[in-house]
């Protein structure tokens, strides 16, 4: 099995507080280190009551202080929604607090709708010119040549990485002819997984951050110590995407004990087929679902997300997974 990464969306469950969940991160965090996960992410959404993690730079900032070894970062930066330079400099400046540390995923998603888009100051197409920042937020790394005008402090010189994040033929492609490593959204988005490594793997260039593709594959996981209580825990995601598909967004629901009471038939297929890439059991079934999966995939890391509704519960669940991993 591949390293495993942590994808955390900051979840503000129902009955609690974005407070609650941002210490929920940390906490979660400090215990991803200690058992042995590569990275931890967190996710750039705005005007969702259910997720903490809007302001992600400041997040991010806040679960590096409280860690020692793991790399944190971006899962990722909606770059559409900013100009690269406020990014270089954000990042510079957690590069140059926590050196060696730091990740910044970028996609080319708002991360919210039409109205909330319009709150942020953006063009709505300004999507289309995600290729160009990029390049743009590229050269803001490099070091600063003399006479040049506009320079990220901190910023320039400095090794921040970057990834491209996606859910179609799009980021593969962009992220193989820049060179650039590459995560697959198939916790949520699985449709486009397989020719989307295809093509990354494909068509990659060697650039002076990798010399050969790296791609990542985003997967959920609820590991529990019975199939029956994990499945019991996936019930809150799928409420979730349901409550989504129904355009009712909100905290993240807590676990029932028959799902197939709270969908219809159609919203059933619908959200399975979002959650498709969902590894949900004990410890044998979870372990046997992924080996199976990074077999048929041959992805280089998994970054694992868990929207589960009860934090202790979700510890474990993590903590069964990273046991997995070292067996």
């Amino acid at each position: 099995m591949p390293p495993l990464s942590v994808l955390d969306l900051a979840f503000v469950v129902e009955g609690a507080t974005a407070a609650i969940a941002l210490k929920n991160s940390l906490d979660l965090a400090q215990h991803a280190e200690q058992w042995g996960y590569r990275r931890f992410w967190l996710a750039e959404h705005h005007n969702m009551v259910g997720i903490a993690s809007a302001a992600t730079a400041v997040v991010i900032a806040y679960v590096a202080a409280g860690t020692k070894a793991i790399r944190v970062g971006a899962g990722g930066i909606m770059l559409p929604n900013h100009s690269p330079l406020v990014i270089a400099e954000q990042f510079g400046t957690l590069e140059s607090l926590y050196p060696g540390r730091i990740d910044l995923g970028l996609g080319r998603a708002p991360g919210t709708d039409q109205r909330t888009l319009t709150a942020l100051r953006r063009d709505a197409m300004s999507a289309q010119s995600f290729p160009d920042d990029v390049l743009e937020l590229e050269k803001y790394f490099q070091p600063a040549r003399p006479g040049q005008a506009v320079q990220a402090v901190p910023g320039a010189g400095l090794n921040v990485p970057l990834w491209i994040l996606g859910s179609s033929l799009f980021g593969a492609e962009l992220a193989a002819a820049l060179g650039l490593p590459y995560a697959f959204a198939s916790h949520f988005a699985p449709a486009a997984l397989f020719p989307a490594l295809h093509r990354y793997h494909n068509a990659f260039k060697p650039s002076k951050q990798l010399d050969r593709p790296y791609a990542a594959a985003g997967v959920n996981v609820f590991a529990a110590d019975t199939d029956a209580e994990a499945r019991r825990l996936f019930t809150s995601a799928q409420q979730a995407f349901v409550n989504v598909v129904r355009g009712r967004r909100g905290r993240l629901p807590p676990p029932i004990d028959d799902i197939d009471s709270y969908w219809t038939p159609d919203e059933k297929a619908q959200v399975s087929a979002m959650l498709e890439r969902s590894f949900v059991g004990s410890r044998e079934t979870v372990r046997a679902g992924l080996e199976e999966f990074s077999k048929q995939t041959a992805v280089d890391e998994l970054i694992v997300a868990a929207a589960i509704y009860d934090h202790i519960a979700r510890l474990r669940s993590y903590e069964i997974l990273a046991q997995i991993h070292l067996d």
